[in-house]
């Protein structure tokens, strides 16, 4: 018999996985051209051609050894400086390579951050909906979560005054994603700052640390000229994970960071055990390969005006079909509202029109879903006779 941890995580599952698999089963029975799989968050623009270039170049121009052998387990010195640096460049941040951990992902650096902070009945904050492993990961380390909705009708924007009521002695951080998985939503800096004065007050007033851990593999996808904002520059407790999955296209690579400042609490504590959560955890330490590649693609971008196209017309096609939609700011996902309130019904009426997309329940947000358009343009295009079949079942047009 498996633990009954595991045995509570199979029986959830993943509600995106799944819909990804009936996807592959559907292309099968209907042709794949036929199918309209909006379901999975995976980059459909290549990687840039550096990316290519520069793999085939590490290939043979590196001695096997060096390549392929281990290192510092928190990854190579020289990578970790010139991430540092392009930090410093981009945002006015004061990092060294001693500030970065190289890790398997954004997931992977998510949970070696929570393996470092976590007690068992430790809190952690996100705001709904959020991206549903984050309950997981958590459950890892026998963290609670606890779920603050963000406000519907301030476009999904955090609510700073729920935050303040949600805070506990328990409370020990907060995972922000931003731009936000699965609404689309960018967090202002407004809101930032309102998120920062109340962790700042109610640490005073409880006499703990409370961190941010801002999760941002979407950073880069930001569009109309939106700045995604900073967090260390607005709190100092705050760690950012990162991912390459989708600024490069690399989501199988499994390549990111944790950037720890030197201002957050025990900042040397945290960094010293954080390598050796890389370790325990099995990671032991990021893919050689991997960080050497990135280090000489941090001036690279992915195709974000493909995405924008995409954003677009999606958006238009199902608002001119009747939908109702939250209009994105970033990352490629767009949050839609079902008709009559019941994500669940929405995601099996679309099933019948051979459109696929996830319920807003499994982001802990019933009453929405989630449409990815990460997929091609051209798939779009086609699946929009689809959405107006889908429109009348709702009376939404004729």
């Amino acid at each position: 018999m498996i633990s009954r941890k595991m045995m509570n995580m199979t029986k959830n599952g993943s509600a995106i996985r799944a819909m990804f698999e009936e996807g592959m089963r559907m292309a099968e029975k209907f042709g794949k051209d036929n199918v309209f799989d909006f379901s999975l968050g995976n980059p459909n623009i290549p990687a840039p051609e550096k990316v290519r270039d520069e793999i085939i170049r590490l290939a043979r121009d590196t001695d096997p050894m060096e390549l392929h052998g281990y290192m510092a387990n928190a990854g190579y010195p020289q990578v970790r400086a010139t991430v540092a640096q392009s930090l410093n460049k981009r945002f006015g941040t004061s990092f060294s390579e001693n500030n970065i951990i190289m890790t398997v992902g954004a997931a992977g650096g998510l949970n070696v951050i929570l393996k470092t902070l976590l007690n068992p009945g430790d809190e952690v904050l996100v705001f709904s909906p959020y991206f549903l492993e984050y309950g997981n990961y958590v459950a890892n380390y026998d963290g609670v979560l606890k779920a603050i909705p963000a406000k519907e009708e301030d476009g999904f924007q955090p609510d700073g005054e729920a935050l303040r009521a949600a805070i506990t002695p328990k409370t020990k951080a907060l995972i922000l994603n931003n731009p936000n998985n699965p609404t689309g939503v960018i967090y202002s800096a407004e809101k930032i700052r309102e998120i920062a004065d109340v962790l700042y007050e109610r640490q005073k007033e409880l006499g703990t640390s409370i961190y941010i851990v801002s999760d941002e593999p979407y950073r880069e996808l930001a569009y109309d000229g939106i700045e995604v904002p900073f967090i260390t520059k607005y709190y100092n407790n705050t760690i950012v994970g990162y991912s390459w999955s989708k600024s490069l296209s690399l989501p199988g690579e499994r390549i990111g960071y944790l950037a720890i400042p030197d201002e957050a609490d025990d900042s040397q504590l945290i960094i010293d055990a954080a390598v050796i959560a890389n370790r325990i955890l099995g990671f032991v330490n990021a893919p050689s390969l991997q960080q050497r590649l990135v280090a000489q693609c941090l001036e690279e971008k992915t195709d974000v005006d493909a995405y924008d196209r995409n954003r677009k017309a999606l958006y238009n096609g199902l608002t001119d079909c009747g939908f109702e939609c939250v209009y994105p700011s970033g990352a490629f996902y767009l949050w839609v509202k079902a008709p009559d309130g019941d994500d669940s019904t929405f995601v099996q009426k679309a099933k019948g029109h051979n459109i696929l997309f996830v319920g807003g329940s499994s982001f802990s947000c019933p009453g929405y879903v989630r449409i990815a358009y990460c997929v091609s343009n051209d798939m779009i295009m086609r699946s929009m006779p689809a959405f107006k079949a889908l429109a009348q079942d709702y009376g939404l047009i004729k």
